[in-house]
């Protein structure tokens, strides 16, 4: 509990138990904001870890949103030191929002490493479906963050193909499962 009430009270930061990258540099960042997403987040770095378990992966979880501006526009947000020591300013970021991606986007517009940033959130797109299903819908369900980390991650070429190839059937399975049955697998 103590932990959490400081993490809360920081705003965001990096969840070493969910990272495995040591200090070290990571290949990729996976971030988070909102329950839902947050466990679609973790599900992701598992698939991630399970595939390609040579990633070095980099978990960050963000409870305050205004913790992503610079710190001259609003009195919660970062040094550019502080944002690049979590999220660093050369590696991709893939961040699953429980909102609309362009907030994320217009919050960190100005931040080093900004093009790195791959949002993923709320598309309205959706009928009367699953969780999953909507998830996927609007491309923020486990596989398609993993898909995503897997495509932009440069340094991986050809390494990620097979993993990529075999989260796209797990999606697959799992959109058809539901459409058959009405429930998430």
């Amino acid at each position: 509990m103590e932990a959490a009430i400081t993490h809360c009270t920081k705003g965001l930061g990096v969840w070493d138990w969910a990272s495995n990258d040591q200090n070290s540099e990571p290949d990729v960042v996976i971030a988070s904001c909102g329950d839902v997403s947050t466990q679609e987040a973790l599900a992701a770095t598992a698939l991630l870890r399970q595939h390609l378990p040579f990633l070095k992966i980099r978990f960050v979880n963000v409870v305050d949103l205004f913790k992503l501006q610079p710190n001259g526009y609003h009195p919660h947000g970062l040094t550019n030191e502080e944002y690049k020591a979590i999220f660093t300013n050369n590696c991709p970021v893939v961040f699953s929002f429980h909102s609309y991606p362009w907030l994320v986007h217009r919050l960190t517009y100005s931040r080093p490493g900004q093009n790195l940033m791959h949002v993923r959130g709320y598309k309205e797109k959706g009928n009367i479906d699953t969780p999953l299903e909507l998830a996927i819908r609007n491309e923020a369900d486990r596989f398609s963050l993993a898909i995503l980390a897997i495509d932009e991650i440069k340094s991986l070429g050809n390494k990620g193909a097979a993993a990529r190839e075999a989260l796209r059937n797990e999606q697959i399975r799992g959109k058809n499962y539901a459409y058959e049955t009405g429930q998430g697998m």
